[in-house]
């Protein structure tokens, strides 16, 4: 049918004539075929117009629009390819040579390869060169059980050329047949001249010489479009030839190999940022050759399949693209953060420019133009799999850049088309928004929105508004904090409603510039005016309004847009005479300057809600005084809002701040005066004095209130509540909630009670994880390692109180020498406490502050203890790990700064497991979800690897029993369990970022840091208190001689107080020589504050009742006899005087004491009273833990299959597990070169060891992925229900190799506790003795470097009784192959550590201490 309809004649031409059957069906030969309908062979014979990379002698590869005729460019081609893949045939061949000469309209094609061999073909009696270019159909290529990478296929290729010809030549030589060859064909192969046989001499080659039928092509001659295309391919061919140089019409191209070839595409072109175009390039084996750039005009690639040039691509560049594609996505979505981005494959694509040069083994294509491979990548023959190294480098060539600038361009235009808004009028839709009158009318350029912090702030402004009006002011309140847009996501910004209404309440359009006044009268409103309360937070509030607006109308900044209204923080007022402060420190100054100061009116505005509505009048009614302009100067300004937001600038911001803090703790020692922004005549400022001066008081508050001292480890928040409990001095429970209340009355506290409630809990917990001492008691539920604290009661339900620790880690006679601060004219808590250890190393800190973030890990508070006792000892403090109080898992040092940290896994019987503690901080109840609920369930990504697990863990320990089949713990077990179960994490101490004594922040390498500096502020601290409480004691014995004198002379009738006058009887005892208090002397001398109470003195009562009586005189002032006076009528008594002389003596022989005690003695007593007071804490909370869990022994219960003879046995370690020691890989945590550096040393190890015959035993176990062997274990039964057990083969005992390898020693790892809990010991002596008791023992003796017996303290930190229980410590070295060698890399050289008192035997045993 097709053959009929495309030869049917016109319908007017069969209705004039009627063709014969013969004219309507006919049949061709196939050459006639080809010459008649080229299309299907060679392509379109008609000029076509289309974009194309080319080569221009003057501009080298270029992409412009060319004319030319496919056809003659395939025939062309074929050639050209077939020269190509004779490099395949012949891997010597090494020249290319072409040849175009224009005005012959000749083409030349010659290589140096092996000839084709000149003899006649046998069963066609041709030769064979005549066959393959002179008949069509005929190739070497058929046989498609042969894998060849060369072009040809189909058996048309150079005869198309020769149809095509008027003259087609093919030359020859072949050594191989000793022949040369030679013969021409003309008239579109329809004339063949008889081939030309003659001896070969020299070297084998074949020359095509063609004239291309250009009739056929409607040309009349070669033109310059399909010469440089022709040239393009010679090029093409000289870069994807490997080994071969390529002649264009006598000169060598330029090009060697396929970097080079694409370097002619990508020299001389600019990114985005006019930088040089960079190139990825990988030559990933011997068949496959890829690059890549950057892309500017969409997707582009340039690839060769053996030779041939794809240039529409195919599968091959699909392959490569993918991998790239995925890669590039992986990498944008880590770089963007939180933004969760829907990228599609061919947005990723539209940025890639891709090289391809491979060898396909029979290719196939769309058609005989060959443009699109279409083979599917299975078939290829070998596979592009690039390395780390080539996507490692396609990242750092501006692609990922170039992605996420189209991103924010796409998200920048979807706000402007969504978010933008127009002037109109009248708004609806805007809760709480009060517009002005006149907003979005021919007067809004006069109009002022005023944002305010809160809906309180906005009824101030509301009445200010009956002096100002409303026609010209508009006001909308926000809702706390705004969004820092500079670093927000684009789903943030555009889900963030209260920056939608901003943009539409003032016009706002997101893609608009606004440079000019006209600009400006197209916003509903012509002012910005910022209204926030007076203090730190309303500073941030301020600063991130002006980075909304700098961020994404940074011209507007420049018009004076914004504008901020002020109200006092102070004000200060006596009669008629009243006056604001606007800043603290200015108001501090006045104090200074006026000596009257405290017969004032002192009022404290902590926010806007302070201000009543008059006062409201009071500020519009000043305007001038209240309206502080923004100014916009110069880069500067720029500069200093992106230092304060972007994320940038991190290290910049951290050098801003710790500059800042510098400043005024110099400034404050200099006691020179504070710089603050707002003074009596200031009327506007600039965006870089608002940052510098303002808004950086509230990024060091963010730091205070998020990073702890160094010194006390508290946060302002804890330092706080333990202030109000020190001051309450409650012995009895009291709420938390009470207790909150309490600390926001007594402490200043302004911010939630909720976070309040929640500071007081986190200072009460104590279970794993948390404080090693907690400073409040639990009495209640607060919280446990089930979810990490998130547990806890409600604080209305829960009490707590002072633990007993609390006043022996902070001595109360430490309480006068603390420097104590003022809030409101109420004395607060101190700077920070100095306990007498270094609390922030006891229980660790977290934190993220602004510029910074801190994570300090917990350390073992008598390892701490033990260190500052050598210390003191002028010894040097040993090397401390992290310590977690109740922790069984371990601790081991992995390279300077960083630990990992394991739990703990023993094994039961051949399918089951026992896990028994995890991580540092991975909650049970989360473990459960997130771990082993996949791991049972299965996941898309990785199929289920267990098949039942059981819970037998309390709310202070963790148990899990997990049973998987034989293949699957083959798998754990050969992988590695630990990492298998994500029981091991790691732990880094390089942001131990910490406030130090001087308030100023900064980095600690290590602990030791830490306690060093801790150390010498505490000893200071010691000498400072013995010489306070040295005068104290001299001045309380003066006062009770004085007070037993002045009641023996009264009684004797010496001092006579009736009837006198106050002032003539102070000139009486002045005669007298009476003391004036002598306790308020030294206190005064000593600069103690003299408002609050002295905890040690006797009569403090007394002296703060009369702390508030003036002097009338200057006499009065010089002497204080209240201490006299103020006696009652009861201690008048004569009796009285040997009381008080016997008080005095007993002050006297205190004071000797104290002389003849160092400050070292002093602190060395406090730590020992500490640690007697912490064992009984810790005796007294194993002996709770006991109780409730002792219930009688009966004969035997079974729960649910497991056989115990004590219901609390379920909870503990089973008995007889075998422990899996911790798999951990020290070369990853190591850098690179030391790596390698190991490696090497380790090799000469090896050899040594191999010479010697010795193996260090003492090495920590590395095992390889081995093949696992049988594991086979006499263990409990666990009957999980489905799978019944053979109680025969599990009586078998199955004997395995005994060699047993000592994990780590005490200089790398740290064991928190034993791995079974301790409270269950008293029950199981009997039974674990009996278990070892017919076996030969090895007990391991952890030895290290340092023989000092602190180390021992550092090591084993609790002194407990010994268990005798026994466990069983298999290595399961056993399980791989013996002659693995792998575990030499790790083999502690140290020739002095031969510590190791070991008995061999068969098993062995490690025993609890």
């Amino acid at each position: 049918m097709d053959d009929f309809r495309n030869n049917r004649p016109p319908l007017k031409a069969l209705s004039s004539q009627k063709r014969d059957i013969e004219q309507i069906y006919q049949k061709k030969s196939q050459l006639e075929h080809v010459l008649l309908r080229p299309d299907t062979y060679i392509g379109s014979v008609e000029k076509e117009t289309k974009q194309m990379w080319v080569y221009d002698s003057q501009n080298g590869m270029v992409l412009r629009d060319i004319s030319f005729v496919p056809g003659l460019y395939k025939i062309f081609d074929e050639i050209v390819v077939n020269a190509a893949d004779n490099k395949i045939r012949d891997p010597k061949m090494s020249c290319i040579r072409i040849d175009i000469n224009i005005q012959n309209n000749e083409i030349s094609v010659y290589n140096n390869g092996r000839g084709i061999p000149v003899v006649i073909h046998k069963e066609e009696k041709l030769y064979v060169p005549s066959l393959i270019f002179g008949h069509l159909l005929t190739s070497s290529n058929y046989n498609d059980n042969e894998k060849k990478v060369v072009g040809g296929r189909n058996g048309y290729g150079a005869k198309l050329c020769n149809i095509f010809s008027t003259m087609f030549k093919i030359e020859t030589s072949s050594r191989e047949y000793n022949n040369c060859f030679s013969q021409i064909w003309k008239d579109n192969m329809q004339t063949a001249e008889e081939p030309i046989i003659r001896p070969s001499k020299g070297e084998d080659f074949t020359r095509v010489t063609f004239k291309p039928d250009l009739k056929k092509f409607n040309m009349t001659h070669l033109d310059k479009d399909i010469v440089d295309l022709f040239s393009r391919r010679a090029y093409d061919i000289a870069g994807s030839s490997k080994g071969v140089k390529v002649f264009l019409n006598g000169e060598c191209l330029p090009v060697r190999g396929f970097q080079s070839y694409i370097n002619m595409f990508i020299k001389d072109k600019e990114d985005e940022n006019n930088e040089p175009l960079k190139l990825a390039h990988e030559v990933v084996n011997d068949r496959w050759e890829i690059g890549l750039a950057l892309s500017d005009k969409g997707y582009q690639q340039i690839s060769f399949v053996n030779s041939i040039a794809t240039t529409r691509g195919g599968k091959h560049v699909d392959h490569v693209t993918d991998q790239i594609v995925a890669k590039l996505i992986e990498t944008v979505n880590r770089k963007s953060g939180k933004s969760k981005i829907d990228l599609k494959p061919h947005q990723i694509r539209n940025h890639l420019w891709v090289f391809v040069n491979c060898l396909i083994e029979n290719p196939t294509f769309d058609s005989q133009t060959k443009e699109t491979m279409t083979l599917q990548s299975k078939n290829f023959g070998s596979k592009c799999a690039p390395s780390e190294k080539f996507f490692t480098s396609i990242m750092k060539i501006g692609i990922v850049d170039s992605i996420l600038s189209w991103i924010r361009f796409k998200q920048q235009t979807e706000m402007d088309k969504k978010l933008s808004s127009k002037k109109i009028s009248k708004l609806k839709g805007i809760p709480k928004l009060e517009d002005a009158n006149d907003a979005g009318t021919r007067n809004s350029l006069d109009c002022t929105l005023i944002l305010t912090e809160g809906d309180s702030a906005k009824s101030l402004v509301i009445a200010g508004f009956s002096v100002v009006g409303r026609d010209k002011f508009g006001v909308f309140p926000l809702r706390g904090k705004m969004l820092n847009v500079r670093e927000a996501t684009h789903k943030q910004i555009m889900e963030n409603s209260e920056i939608n209404s901003l943009v539409k309440i003032l016009g706002l359009q997101y893609k608009k510039k606004y440079t000019t006044i006209e600009d400006l009268k197209t916003l509903r409103y012509g002012k910005l005016m910022i209204m926030t309360d007076q203090d730190q937070d309303g500073s941030h509030i301020k600063g991130l309004l002006i980075n909304f607006i700098h961020f994404n109308w940074p011209s507007l900044v420049k018009l004076n847009f914004l504008e901020e209204f002020i109200t006092p923080i102070v004000k200060a007022s006596k009669g008629s005479f009243k006056r604001a402060f606007y800043s603290l420190p200015e108001f501090e100054e006045w104090k200074q300057e006026t000596s009257n100061y405290k017969s004032y009116k002192i009022k404290y505005y902590k926010g806007l809600g302070t201000s009543t509505s008059e006062e409201a009048k009071e500020y519009f009614s000043d305007m001038k005084r209240h309206r502080i302009k923004f100014r916009y100067d110069d880069e500067d300004d720029d500069r200093a809002v992106e230092l304060a937001f972007s994320k940038k600038m991190i290290e910049a911001r951290k050098e801003w701040l710790t500059k800042g803090m510098e400043e005024r703790r110099r400034r404050r020692d200099n006691g020179e005066k504070e710089i603050y922004l707002y003074e009596q005549n200031t009327r506007e400022v600039t965006y870089k004095d608002f940052i510098n001066k303002e808004l950086i008081l509230f990024s060091n508050m963010d730091n205070e209130r998020s990073i702890p001292s160094s010194v006390d480890g508290f946060k302002p928040g804890q330092r706080k509540v333990t202030y109000t409990c020190f001051k309450r001095n409650d012995k009895r429970e009291v709420k938390v909630a009470q207790l909150a209340g309490s600390v926001g009355e007594l402490s200043a506290y302004h911010h939630g009670e909720m976070s309040l409630m929640s500071t007081i809990i986190n200072l009460a917990q104590n279970f794993v994880g948390s404080n090693n001492i907690n400073l409040l008691q639990p009495l209640g539920q607060f919280g446990t390692r089930l979810q990490g604290g998130k547990d806890a009661a409600s604080p209305r339900y829960i009490f707590t109180c002072l633990s007993p620790l609390a006043r022996k880690l902070f001595p109360p006679l430490d309480d006068p020498l603390l420097a104590y601060q003022y809030d409101d004219n109420l004395r607060i808590e101190p700077e920070y406490y100095v306990p007498i250890i270094p609390m922030v190393l006891v229980n660790g800190a977290e934190g993220i502050g602004t510029g910074w973030s801190t994570k300090v890990p917990n350390y073992d508070p008598r390892a701490i203890v033990d260190n500052i006792k050598r210390m003191l000892r002028n010894e040097e403090p040993l090397e401390m790990n992290p310590w977690y109080k109740d922790f069984r898992g371990t601790v081991v040092k992995v390279e300077p700064m960083k630990y990992v940290i394991n739990g703990e896994v023993a094994i039961l019987d051949e399918q089951t497991i026992e896990i028994t503690e995890l991580p540092i901080r991975t909650w049970t109840q989360v473990y459960k979800e997130s771990i082993l609920e996949p791991m049972l369930h299965g996941t898309e990504k990785s199929p289920a690897l267990i098949n039942d697990y059981k819970e037998y863990h309390t709310d202070t320990t963790v148990k899990f029993l997990v049973q998987m089949n034989e293949s699957s713990m083959e798998k754990v077990m050969r992988n590695g369990i630990h990492k298998e179960f994500k029981l091991q994490t790691s732990m880094s101490i390089s942001s131990m970022v910490l406030f130090d004594k001087n308030g100023v922040i900064r980095r600690y390498e290590s602990p030791l840091d830490i306690l060093r500096e801790f150390f010498s502020l505490r000893l200071d601290f010691y000498v400072r208190r013995k010489r306070y409480y040295e005068g104290m004691l001299e001045a309380e014995a003066l006062k009770l001689e004085n007070q037993a004198r002045f009641i023996l002379e009264k009684n004797d009738q010496k001092i006579i107080m009736e009837n006198i006058k106050r002032k003539e009887f102070l000139k009486i005892l002045i005669e007298r020589k009476y003391d004036s208090d002598p306790v308020k002397a030294w206190r005064k001398e000593f600069n103690i504050d003299q408002n609050e109470p002295d905890t040690t003195s006797n009569n403090e009562n007394e002296d703060i009742e009369n702390d508030d009586k003036m002097p009338e005189t200057e006499e009065e002032k010089k002497h204080d006899f209240d201490y006299l006076i103020d006696m009652t009528m009861r201690t008048m008594l004569r009796e009285n005087v040997q009381e008080l002389l016997k008080k005095r003596d007993a002050k006297k022989s205190e004071l000797e004491e104290l002389k003849r005690s160092t400050p070292e003695m002093l602190w060395e007593k406090d730590l020992d009273a500490f640690l007697e007071e912490l064992e009984r804490v810790e005796k007294n909370e194993r002996e709770n833990a006991l109780k409730g869990i002792r219930p009688k022994k009966s004969a035997k219960i079974t729960a649910k299959g497991l056989k115990i003879s004590n219901l609390a046995d379920i909870y503990k370690p089973s008995e007889l597990a075998d422990r899996i020691e911790p798999k951990i890989d020290f070369e990853k945590y190591q850098p690179k070169k030391e790596r390698v550096k190991k490696s090497n040393n380790n090799k000469k190890d090896k050899k040594k060891n191999n010479d010697d015959g010795d193996v260090d035993e003492d090495v920590v176990e590395l095992l390889p992925k081995q093949p696992v062997k049988k594991l086979k274990l006499k263990q409990t039964t666990i009957n999980f229900g489905q799978k019944k057990t053979n109680d025969s083969k599990m009586k078998k005992d199955v004997e395995i190799e005994k060699k047993t390898t000592v994990a780590a020693t005490s200089s790398s790892s740290t064991t928190n506790e034993k791995r079974k809990s301790d409270e269950f010991d008293d029950e199981i002596v009997g039974k674990s003795t009996k278990t070892i008791a017919n076996k030969k023992q090895k007990y391991i003796m952890s030895s290290s470097d340092d023989d000092d017996n602190s180390l021992q303290l550092l090591a084993s930190p609790t002194p407990k009784q010994p268990s005798r229980r026994v466990r069983k410590v298999t290595n399961y070295k056993q399980i791989f192959d013996d002659n693995d060698e792998s575990d030499d890399d790790f083999h502690d050289n140290d020739d002095n550590d031969d510590d190791d008192d070991t008995v061999e035997s068969d098993d062995l045993y490690e025993i609890d201490d």
